[in-house]
């Protein structure tokens, strides 16, 4: 990555530089806790483009009001040469205005980095592991999975974009109940393909048609050796079969999205491992567990199977928890919990931060995990943040009307299907145009819409405008004469170079979705540049007769299309051509 400090980061820096001779002059005292200072475009562009609360943040330490420092750190930022105007607003904030050969510098520079422009070295190499999808390996992918993934794997790309190193993972729920009917399902396909008529697939299995193929497979490895024999005999090794030809199929349905995972951890193995037991052995002697008996259900009379039994359980009350919860059932095997703490707890030993995306059914448990993770990680001498990230459902449309899925009954709509039918960028872009915790729908007829209304062509018609405008252009983009470009280009330019700045945030935040946001922003600032030119020809970016003033708009443009590939890059979309 070429080494060149960005505008933001820049102004952030001259603005430390100040406070340290604030503090060689003694206006601040020495080490002066600066970490609340921020350096960000005003709210309102016409208050100039970048703001500080410097003052705000810092007026307590310096044992003065936030205005009278603020004069003083207004008057050693005039005498910088790069500072038009550094004006006081309101109680103690500073704005600042930016001499335009800044943002000329700012448009060479997006030249100069090109494809590692709005890279970073904020993650300082720190290990993050993200696990998403997740899904239980009953099935091929369906809609359900699609938005966790995307938000998954595009928080993987910022990360790594912000200096991260990533581990991608994905934890395989082998270990419970519906692998057994997975188990039982394949069964019944495999005797079907030996020629018995199974007739309606029974309550309880998977009904579809999936696993056929499953079945062919297992007759043709096995022969009828299994057919009639007793469920005993069969049943973990058609669950190893089953699971690895699930596995297969989701990792080819990922791959159809571009989502690639570094690591398959199994839960059947971490519990062959004995992995759970260490975890609680560690907890109980460190007072995080103990025995005890859970109230009866709140609210309501006891159920009449209900009684009181010793189990044991995690001090999650500790940790604002409203009750502590079991890691065990009364029959001895692991609960959910007790066996996600420990599969957490064997993640937080090779990675320096945690990031799991579940779904918002999931709520509930975020309390208790984080509790219990960070009890584990403290206690081993490791602080090891954790983060949960909840993913809403998508509710998918076609012709306005609801498509409704259920996997058990077979008429879910696959991950696979969508894909083929609208394609890959089109499902990872839309995935990211809202919150993930906000409600989503996913219209099959107005993702592909070409129209202004639907921000995946939107934002591909800005990229593919400014390829189509370099290609016939006739003369070539250079930055010889940027000073010919006026106040409306480099509006254009300030709306860029958010770039990088956005890129931290993001990361920051962990919220990959603030990239889609600022793309949409920064094609929309495009479009609205381009059509002033079919209202005035004398600002289209091509000015026959005008070769110097054509070769600076069109290296406006070629920047802002460099941004909007990086942008989409980190999202895992590719910028498009043409249209």
């Amino acid at each position: 990555m070429a080494d060149m400090q960005t505008l933001h980061a820049a102004f952030a820096a001259r603005i430390d530089a100040v406070l340290d001779a604030l503090e060689m002059e003694g206006v601040l005292p020495a080490g002066t806790d600066r970490a609340n200072v921020t350096v960000e475009p005003p709210r309102d562009p016409a208050h100039g483009d970048l703001a500080t609360n410097a003052a705000m943040v810092l007026a307590k330490q310096a044992k003065t009001n936030p205005r009278a420092l603020a004069e003083t750190i207004v008057e050693h930022l005039r005498r910088d040469p790069a500072i038009a105007e550094a004006e006081i607003a309101g109680p103690g904030f500073i704005n600042l205005r930016l001499q335009s050969d800044v943002w000329r510098r700012e448009l060479q520079a997006i030249a100069t980095l090109g494809d590692d422009y709005g890279r970073s070295h904020m993650g300082d190499g720190h290990m993050v592991n993200v696990e998403y999808v997740s899904a239980n390996p009953t099935g091929p992918m369906h809609m359900g999975h699609c938005r966790g993934a995307v938000v998954g794997d595009a928080l993987c790309g910022l990360l790594e974009w912000a200096g991260y190193r990533v581990i991608r993972e994905y934890y395989v729920n082998d270990a419970g109940g519906q692998v057994d009917v997975l188990a039982r399902s394949a069964h019944l396909r495999y005797r079907e393909a030996l020629g018995d008529d199974i007739g309606e697939i029974p309550e309880g299995l998977y009904p579809g048609d999936y696993l056929k193929p499953v079945g062919e497979r297992l007759a043709q490895e096995f022969g009828p050796a299994y057919k009639d024999a007793p469920e005993g005999e069969w049943l973990a090794l058609f669950r190893q079969r089953s699971v690895a030809a699930m596995m297969e199929m989701i990792r080819e349905d990922l791959a159809l999205l571009g989502i690639h995972h570094d690591l398959f951890s199994s839960e059947a193995e971490l519990q062959a491992a004995r992995k759970p037991e260490a975890a609680e052995a560690w907890l109980r002697e460190h007072g995080f567990v103990y025995d005890g008996v859970l109230e009866a259900p709140k609210g309501k009379a006891p159920p009449e199977d209900w009684e009181p039994v010793e189990l044991p359980l995690f001090r999650s009350t500790e940790f604002g928890d409203d009750q502590d919860r079991p890691i065990k059932k009364s029959n001895g095997a692991w609960t959910y919990f007790g066996a996600d703490l420990a599969y957490h707890f064997q993640k937080a030993e090779k990675a320096d931060a945690l990031i799991d995306i579940w779904g918002a059914d999931h709520a509930g448990t975020v309390k208790r995990i984080k509790a219990a993770v960070a009890a584990l990680t403290k206690g081993a001498g490791r602080d090891v943040p954790f983060d949960v990230k909840l993913v809403q459902m998508v509710k998918l449309l076609r012709d306005g009307e609801p498509v409704k899925m259920s996997k058990r009954s077979g008429t879910f709509v696959t991950l696979a299907d969508v894909v083929k039918e609208v394609g890959k960028d089109v499902v990872r872009f839309t995935m990211l145009t809202r919150k993930p915790d906000a409600q989503m729908e996913f219209d099959f007829a107005k993702v592909v819409e070409a129209s202004k209304d639907n921000p995946v062509f939107y934002l591909q018609y800005a990229h593919a405008r400014i390829r189509s405008t370099l290609r016939k252009a006739g003369v070539e983009p250079n930055d010889a004469n940027l000073d010919r470009l006026g106040a409306d280009e480099l509006a254009l330019v300030r709306e860029a170079a958010q770039f990088p700045r956005v890129v931290e945030a993001a990361a920051k935040a962990r919220e990959p979705h603030r990239i889609a946001f600022f793309l949409g922003d920064l094609a929309a600032a495009f479009h609205s540049f381009w059509n002033a030119g079919n209202d005035d020809p004398a600002k289209r970016i091509i000015q026959e007769g005008d070769p110097d003033l054509t070769a600076a708009r069109l290296f406006l443009a070629a920047q802002v299309g460099q941004v909007i590939r990086n942008g989409l890059a980190i999202l895992g979309v590719e910028a498009v051509e043409e249209m």
